[in-house]
């Protein structure tokens, strides 16, 4: 798997001290302020639609509106400009390339093969677990949420949102920010990886703990492809592919 990538060193190897990346605590403070931001973005716009609507905008109104397709949606949406708007910020702070301190690098066929035939082998290894408990493959309410927005004519709203907008939020702040400064800490990468998977497993925590344990196992290995191939782009793709497949399947043929 080395071959990926040989002129990445082995994963134990302590990294070289660089001034502008943020170590352990700045990436922990940071990406709290970058989490915040994304929820502030998403609640934001539930409260502009509510207030849009001439609703009283209390927490009773903010659930109502919330649980419609395409306010979800939008909601999903709009916290992909906060993230991305907070991470500059932080990376600005350090005179680094937001580029660079991303990996925004795009991966080689070879590289988005191998993680792709990666991914798919947990999912169906969870899947073929989730048949034999007699276990939904899917969420229930993701379920109920994905073909009451199909009838409801919000398929394409929810289409860009879980396949496009959150993977984009969620791997800039996990594999793309986090990662890049534990890696540079005392955690070095196999800390990193997994630190950075625990973050975007308490992010799902709508999920019940089987299915946390299915983010967690996806993000381990988001994390390590990550590393091996120093190309967020190439998480984002996978993890957009991942979105993409379970949302068609289960809004147009999910029984």
């Amino acid at each position: 798997m080395d071959s990926l990538n040989p002129d990445l060193p082995p994963l134990t190897v302590t990294p070289a001290v660089d001034a502008r990346v943020w170590k352990f605590w700045g990436t922990a403070v940071w990406g709290l302020l970058i989490f915040v931001a994304m929820f502030l973005g998403q609640v934001g716009a539930i409260l502009y639609l509510a207030w849009d609507r001439g609703d009283a905008v209390d927490l009773m109104s903010i659930q109502r509106v919330g649980r419609e397709p395409a306010a979800l949606a939008l909601s999903v949406t709009m916290g992909l400009p906060a993230t991305l708007a907070a991470v500059w910020l932080a990376i600005r702070i350090k005179k680094a390339s937001f580029v660079d301190y991303l990996a925004l690098h795009w991966p080689s066929w070879k590289q988005m093969l191998f993680g792709a035939i990666g991914l798919v082998l947990i999912v169906v290894a969870w899947e073929t677990m989730s048949r034999s408990l007699g276990r939904e493959a899917t969420p229930g309410f993701m379920t109920d949420l994905l073909k009451s927005g199909r009838d409801k004519g919000a398929a394409v709203m929810l289409l860009f949102a879980f396949s496009v907008a959150a993977p984009m939020s969620e791997e800039v702040l996990a594999r793309g920010f986090l990662f890049r400064g534990w890696s540079a800490s005392f955690l070095r990468v196999p800390g990193a990886i997994i630190l950075s998977s625990l973050v975007w497993t308490v992010v799902h925590l709508q999920y019940d703990m089987y299915f946390l344990a299915e983010v967690f196992s996806i993000g381990l290995w988001f994390g390590y492809m990550r590393y091996r191939a120093n190309s967020l782009w190439l998480t984002i793709v996978l993890h957009a592919l991942n979105n993409l497949t379970a949302v068609v399947l289960t809004m147009w043929l999910g029984s």
